[in-house]
């Protein structure tokens, strides 16, 4: 058995009865809809395998087309809820990227941020634009860090109740980045997440050296992390889930049971299993089939 997740932005509600209707249509389904909040999101059971879950999702959003709505066809299993959830920060569990806001202090924030904007889309290799970035941040005062988060920095809504829901019933969460732990440590704090991994920036006399400590947290460390606590806590494939949007980001998604790409560079969304572009941090949520009565905020 599968199951069709249909998810709209909490701000734009736009799962209506008819979207429904012309959805069980084209999916040749005569199951109800099962309503996990309002119009906003829902799931509708859909008999077939799993080989089938990407030619249904390809269906229907042919049939959905134009709608404002996320789409998504997943197995149903006894691991659907997931029991490891690894996140990427920049641009996923925050707004921003943290590196350009730092390069901001310098002036520098627009040609830094077109690195980063490459390096996101995989068009350069991620450590070399990582390091020639980051030579550029040398002298600034780590003491911009808290002025740059309570003031630059703002949460992907819906993050923080995905983050506290899951670790409710169970589920042990890690924000994983290739950013710095400068930033990591507090941001984690703030969502509720119990571990963070990121790069270590070079500090002497209370400014940034202008390096990064080896090993860089890239692609492969990314997937490496999920391995590793997935594996330390017994758990299968199929019981993690993963979310980031850029293109250090892929190894880890394919890794995951579930790996999403959250509002993602076109790479990245194209090669992910499941994508969000719609909704908030809360469709990862509805993807496992939690209803909003069951959020933790």
């Amino acid at each position: 058995m599968l199951v069709a997740v249909l998810i709209a932005n909490p701000a734009r509600p736009s799962i209506t009865d008819a979207v429904l209707t012309e959805a069980r249509a084209a999916l040749g389904t005569e199951h109800p809809p099962r309503i996990l909040h309002g119009e906003v999101a829902a799931e509708i059971l859909v008999p077939g395998d799993p080989a089938d879950a990407g030619a249904l999702t390809e269906r229907l959003r042919s049939a959905l087309s134009g709608e404002p709505i996320d789409l998504a066809v997943l197995p149903v299993d006894a691991h659907r809820r997931k029991r490891l959830f690894l996140a990427d920060m920049d641009s996923t569990m925050i707004e921003q990227e943290c590196i350009d806001e730092l390069a901001g202090t310098l002036g520098l924030k627009d040609h830094v941020a077109a690195i980063t904007e490459r390096a996101m889309r995989g068009e350069i290799a991620f450590e070399p634009a990582l390091r020639e970035r980051v030579a550029l941040l040398k002298d600034i005062p780590i003491t911009a860090v808290d002025g740059l988060i309570a003031e630059h920095l703002s949460l992907t809504p819906g993050g923080t109740t995905l983050v506290r829901t899951m670790r409710a019933h169970g589920a042990r969460t890690c924000l994983v980045s290739g950013g710095f732990t400068l930033f990591t440590g507090p941001i984690a704090g703030m969502i509720g997440f119990e571990e963070h991994r990121a790069n270590v920036l070079g500090v002497a006399d209370g400014r940034l050296t202008g390096t990064v400590e080896d090993p860089i947290v890239g692609k492969a460390e990314k997937r490496a992390t999920l391995i590793e606590l997935r594996d330390g806590l017994g758990l299968g494939p199929a019981e993690t889930l993963a979310v980031g949007d850029g293109a250090n980001d892929l190894d880890m998604l394919a890794e995951a049971g579930l790996g999403v790409a959250f509002r993602a560079k076109p790479a990245v969304a194209a090669a992910a299993r499941v994508r969000i572009e719609h909704g908030d941090l809360t469709a990862l949520l509805y993807l496992q089939g939690y209803a909003a009565a069951e959020f933790v905020a």
